[in-house]
């Protein structure tokens, strides 16, 4: 019995860090549609990016925020249940706000910059900074994502698959926003694809080094508890990240409808799944 449930636990693990991995280097798409079209209507990813926030929003408020209140409440009480989920929640929020002050605006990837191609082209080193320090910046906001998406699937595995689908769709204009400055740089395509590419890797990084720390003490309140801390990182990365840029290069009511259609296609899947 206990050498099933190590190999169903292990299982989990590689699934988990495989969906990380396809989400993570989802910016490799953004860098592709970058240099493969030769101007990208990004207008068009105004509803993926409405749909990605509605899954999320959803999954956070609907599923991981309740679930662990209930998973925690098998061992503290309902009560300090809800104390220790929420604290949980308002924690994941904290952390994405630290990182996002401890990133210089003007490379903070939630900016979006590189996004449109520069009609004045600045200096070559000016616009490979740019690039790089883009990269570096998203890098660092994937890591946390990384290990949302990791321990989501570890608990879920079916909420992990969906985690992953919105944080891949959010991945793909940070790929543009990475490559387009590198590209304009240097003239180089493989050169702006690798450092969009290396940006991502930061989600996989993220999710084994979550794993190395947290397996040996990853107890069911632990991870009822990490579920909380996730949501509280997707609602920001919603609320700070994939609405205002949607909103940026869309039309208001084209964001809403990918909204409340990212939240239907979750009620019904998970009603039906």
């Amino acid at each position: 019995m206990d050498v099933m449930a190590s190999a169903d636990v292990s299982e989990n693990v590689n699934l988990a860090l495989l969906l990380t991995l396809v989400a993570g280097l989802s910016t490799g798409i953004g860098s592709g549609i970058a240099y493969f079209i030769k101007k990208p209507k990004i207008v068009y990813l105004s509803f993926s990016l409405g749909l990605s926030a509605g899954v999320m929003i959803y999954i956070s408020f609907m599923e991981l925020l309740p679930g662990a209140i209930d998973d925690l409440g098998k061992v503290c009480g309902e009560f300090l249940a809800k104390v220790w989920a929420l604290a949980a929640f308002f924690i994941g929020i904290a952390v994405m706000a630290v990182i996002d002050l401890l990133v210089p605006e003007q490379e903070n990837p939630h900016e979006y910059a590189g996004l449109d191609e520069p009609t004045a082209r600045p200096a070559g080193s000016k616009l490979m900074r740019t690039g790089l320090m883009t990269a570096l910046a998203i890098a660092i906001h994937n890591f946390p994502e990384g290990l949302a998406t990791f321990a989501a699937a570890l608990g879920d595995l079916k909420l992990g698959v969906f985690i992953a689908i919105a944080i891949a769709i959010h991945n793909i204009p940070e790929g543009i926003a990475v490559s387009v400055p590198i590209f304009f740089a240097t003239n180089n395509k493989n050169k702006a694809f690798f450092y969009s590419f290396l940006s991502g890797l930061s989600e996989p990084v993220g999710a084994i080094i979550g794993y190395l720390i947290l397996m040996p003490f990853l107890t069911p309140t632990l991870l009822a508890a990490l579920l909380a801390f996730i949501a509280g990182v997707m609602i920001y990365i919603s609320l700070d990240e994939l609405l205002p840029m949607a909103h940026r290069y869309g039309h208001g009511h084209l964001v809403i409808g990918g909204i409340v259609a990212g939240m239907l296609i979750m009620a019904i899947s998970l009603l039906m799944l």
